[in-house]
């Protein structure tokens, strides 16, 4: 049974399918959720890779875990993850940030402590995996040279990223303590409104109005300070475009945008505009282009609405575990995703690169990375996990990047920003 946790990080799939047969059922069942975010299949290498790849050093920046990550149920080892252990070495990917994600909630004192919780879950899981299960394996970074030291004794490297503020509620004493549990960036916002910033994706259920703070709050900019005085890294993804803005400006060092992609190639509210992209170059910041399906492609509203009208026909209702419908139903349904598929198709790789070559021609090769989004949702067709990740090489191979930079790419850019993060909090 393959389970993965996919699109608003609500929605949970189950399926015995192959890769290319489970995206063609997941990439339209999110749609049918409200969502898009459809991880994809095996693609094919059209240039070798290997001496190239093979000398990069390797960092995606958002690999999300789930809650029960590094037990038995979920072994980081071989758990049919898009990111496990076994998948990195076999891929060639070096480091990953290993994310802290809890989503937003009604803000109450019970949620906070809630989230609290739920946050040490995950940062526990994490160290699990470092300190206890596999530490002749992979090893926690806490400073931007623990990457490039863990690799070098050949070991994988992890780092850990929050995403969303609202773990830290309105008590500003939690970021210190996630600071000395491992965490080295932190979202802002994630999707609705928290006491930190305004996202770009407001919550109605929650009472959200287009905008809260008008930007980053008083409490945002005083969270920032303190990030700055840590050396944690400040991650716009998923904040309002003036948050970003706010974010770049009350900020003493660079920012990052975890997982973000490019408004003018994908209209999407989540990726970031010209004018964003600009101030982060002048910030001297970074955006790490993610392959999430419904940020790269936009897809029409009919596809959304020819997958309601399939499960309709056929009395399902989202999301569905084909594994569990019957020899000719599952068929049926299969057929009718596939039929769907071909009209619209899901965003592959070269979609991905697209928007990375975007991003370097208007900002600079200095300035752009890489990011998956596994396990929240991240893929493409050529992409689908950790082990495609020599696929993200070659493609960039072909397109004209050498060597150096495709390093810079894959983690150049990230690790000099984090360098620059610490240097600020040393002084």
């Amino acid at each position: 049974m393959i389970r993965r946790r996919l699109g608003c990080k609500a929605c949970l799939v189950a399926t015995k399918l192959n890769h290319t047969a489970w995206l063609t059922a997941t990439s339209l069942l999110l749609q049918a959720c409200g969502d898009s975010d459809a991880p994809a299949s095996a693609g094919l290498i059209a240039v070798d890779p290997r001496p190239i790849h093979s000398a990069a050093l390797t960092l995606d920046t958002h690999v999300d875990i789930p809650f029960d990550f590094a037990t038995e149920a979920v072994d980081p080892l071989n758990a049919d993850l898009q990111v496990n252990l076994n998948k990195m070495r076999a891929g060639g990917l070096d480091a990953a940030f290993f994310i802290v994600y809890v989503g937003q909630t009604e803000r109450s004192p019970e949620n906070y402590a809630q989230a609290e919780a739920d946050a040490m879950t995950k940062f526990a899981a994490i160290h699990r995996m470092t300190d206890e299960l596999y530490p002749d394996q992979i090893g926690l970074a806490y400073r931007a040279d623990d990457i490039e030291s863990l690799v070098g004794e050949g070991r994988l490297a992890a780092a850990i990223g929050i995403e969303n503020g609202y773990v830290i509620g309105r008590d500003l004493a939690l970021l210190d303590r996630y600071y000395e549990l491992g965490a080295r960036y932190v979202t802002l916002v994630h999707n609705g409104h928290n006491d930190l910033a305004d996202s770009a994706q407001p919550r109605p259920a929650f009472g959200d109005a287009p905008s809260e703070h008008g930007g980053v709050s008083a409490f945002g900019a005083a969270v920032i300070e303190r990030m700055n005085d840590l050396g944690i890294m400040v991650d716009v993804s998923h904040a309002s475009k003036q948050s970003a803005l706010d974010a770049m400006r009350i900020s003493r060092a660079p920012v990052i945008a975890s997982h973000s992609s490019v408004r003018a190639v994908g209209d999407h509210v989540r990726n970031m505009d010209d004018e964003t992209l600009l101030a982060l170059r002048d910030n001297g910041g970074v955006i790490q282009i993610v392959a999430f399906d419904s940020y790269l492609r936009i897809h029409p509203p009919e596809r959304a609405e020819a997958m309601r009208a399939l499960l309709e026909r056929l009395d399902l209702s989202a999301p569905v575990d084909p594994a569990t419908l019957s020899e000719a139903l599952q068929g049926e349904f299969l057929r009718g995703v596939g039929e769907i598929n071909d009209r619209w198709p899901p965003a592959d790789l070269q979609a991905f690169v697209d928007h990375i070559d975007y991003a370097v021609d208007l900002i600079g090769i200095d300035h752009v990375g890489i990011s998956s989004d596994f396990g929240g949702g991240g893929g493409v067709i050529g992409w689908s996990d950790a082990l495609e990740t020599p696929n993200v090489t070659s493609d960039l191979i072909e397109r004209g990047y050498n060597a150096e930079q495709i390093n810079q790419l894959w983690s150049g850019n990230l690790l000099r920003v984090w360098r620059e993060v610490e240097n600020v909090a040393n002084q």
